[in-house]
């Protein structure tokens, strides 16, 4: 019984209309989604925002669509890391439901064996014993059991091939716990500024540090090339500072912002800079350590590995012709979940071969299988279609680069978002095709690395009755994703799904439909209007 209704007495019921009691129970559920939307409004407004520098890094937070949405499994397939990133998120939410600034946690083990056991891990990087490394310490290790049996599952892969790279930089093998607090060993996670990968490099940090970036690869999602990067980077910061907590809080906020705090404070030492540094930074170390601390004596918490589907060993293949994963699946037998998992730095699941060598990772239990299937039959297995000379130029064409979704939030302004992301606001106008600066809240902005949108990437309508239907910030007709511009439009009928319209038209995907109409869910309504794109 709705709640609008049950407030009626039962004598007064009785005489409602059957339109009366529909228009109760209308409004009803017109209360209860002003309720869910108010919630939202909090829940947004508590989001963690990293402060943004040139030349920092930036703490991983899932974009605030993907808490919101859940994708069918049709969807998810033609959405690249999709399925990944819905699958660390509930590990997120119980990881970061508590306000560390304000929670004091108690615990059953005294703050004497707290500090005790802290002093014998004897580590290069360590921290004196307070309540905020206390905090932190009681967090890891007693308040959040599947989210910390997640990361240890994920660390019997992730673990060797980290201390390898930072053995071979003569650098603390402890830093490898960095990756918990960036990314909670997420390859292909990515901050709302645009932060990509496990080690969450922003697009200039990454390609001053050898990474490539195309239309093709992006190295910041590669485990191995984003860790040797993330090692010289952390090499460098401790060559300037000459402490690991101070290279460590550099890496989170820059060397800029660890520099003015020193200048500030008048010290080098970290707790006496403390106070001066950006907000979030100040919990990074903190941070760290508890995972360092909670990773150390897992045993004495009862704490064990999950499974969480990763191999336990991968052989290293050599590819140096155009490859797609799908011919690898299909040929092959490996799922695509496991080729992209292993291999995210190849964004449209095509390995460049003809560019050059890349490799190819796959568990040492489909090595054989692979190495059974004749190299013909892998390399021309439905080629002329995953891999025709269109779909190469079209994704060369898009540029590579990284387009960020941004939700308007309460206080936000052109001027403001424009700052945040080092591009101006006519840009925003032109991504969006705005007429006005005018925003509402919830309202989803394309924006553009490095100041530009891929080739093509402002949008080009086929006449201005076409404009007259976009949405205010739809991103208009992308041309960024490969297509020409031209649209047939689309009626969604009951029963429809993005993937099932997609499979209608031959060489288009549920992405590219997401894409070219400026849509931030995979959610339809009956009666809407889409525009297919014609490749």
């Amino acid at each position: 019984m709705f709640l609008l209704l049950a407030t009626v007495p039962g004598a007064a019921q009785k005489r409602l209309s059957k339109n009366e009691r529909l228009r109760l129970q209308e409004l009803e559920i017109e209360r209860l989604q002003r309720v869910a939307d108010s919630l939202r409004l909090v829940i947004d407004s508590l989001t963690f925002e990293p402060t943004t520098f040139e030349d920092s890094l930036a703490v991983m937070e899932p974009e605030e669509e993907r808490r919101a949405e859940a994708f069918d499994a049709a969807v998810t397939d033609s959405l690249l890391g999709e399925w990944y990133r819905q699958r660390v998120m509930r590990d997120y939410e119980e990881a970061s439901r508590y306000n560390m600034d304000s929670v004091r946690f108690t615990s059953n083990v005294s703050d004497a064996e707290l500090e005790r056991r802290l002093k014998a891990m004897n580590s290069y990087i360590t921290l004196p014993f307070n309540e905020t490394v206390k905090n932190y310490m009681v967090l890891y290790s007693e308040k959040m059991p599947r989210h910390m049996g997640t990361l240890l599952g994920r660390s019997v892969y992730y673990f060797p091939i980290f201390e390898e790279i930072f053995a071979k930089y003569d650098i603390p093998l402890e830093l490898k716990y960095m990756a918990v607090i960036e990314s909670n060993f997420n390859p292909v996670a990515r901050s709302r500024v645009g932060a990509m990968g496990m080690w969450q490099f922003m697009y200039n940090t990454a390609r001053s540090y050898g990474l490539k970036i195309n239309s093709f690869v992006d190295e910041r999602l590669d485990v191995e090339k984003s860790a040797d990067a993330a090692a010289r980077y952390l090499k460098d910061a401790y060559d300037v500072f000459g402490d690991w907590c101070l290279a460590i809080s550099s890496y989170n906020c820059g060397f800029g912002n660890v520099q003015k705090a020193i200048r500030r404070a008048g010290s080098r030492k970290f707790w006496d800079i403390y106070d001066y540094l950006p907000h979030e930074t100040r919990g990074y170390m903190p941070a760290f350590v508890g995972a360092m601390y909670a990773f150390e004596y897992r045993n004495e918490y009862g704490l064990s590995a999950a499974d969480v589907g990763l191999p336990v060993a991968c052989d290293t293949f050599e590819i140096r012709k155009n490859l797609h994963f799908k011919q690898i699946n299909e040929t092959v037998g490996v799922p695509l979940e496991m080729l992209r998992q292993l291999n995210p730095q190849y964004t449209h699941d095509i390995i460049p071969g003809d560019e050059g060598t890349y490799v190819l990772q796959l568990p040492v239990s489909w090595t054989s299988a692979f190495l059974d299937v004749p190299r013909d039959t892998l390399y021309n297995h439905k080629s002329g279609e995953l891999l025709n000379q269109q779909v190469l130029k079209n994704l060369k064409e898009s540029g590579g680069e990284s387009r960020i979704a941004y939700k308007v939030r309460s206080g936000d302004y052109l001027g403001k978002i424009a700052s945040r992301y080092h591009v101006t606001v006519k840009q925003i106008k032109q991504w969006n095709h705005l007429r006005s600066d005018n925003l509402r809240i919830g309202q989803i902005l394309y924006i553009y690395g490095r100041g530009g949108a891929p080739s093509g990437g402002s949008g080009t309508a086929k006449s201005s009755e076409d404009k007259k239907d976009l949405p205010a910030a739809s991103g208009g007709i992308n041309t960024a994703a490969g297509f020409s511009g031209e649209y047939t439009m689309y009626t969604v009928q009951s029963g429809d799904n993005l993937y099932d319209i997609a499979k209608k038209y031959p060489g288009v995907s549920a992405r590219n439909i997401m894409d070219f109409n400026g849509m931030s869910s995979s959610k339809l309504r009956v009666g809407q209007k889409l525009k297919i794109p014609k490749p």
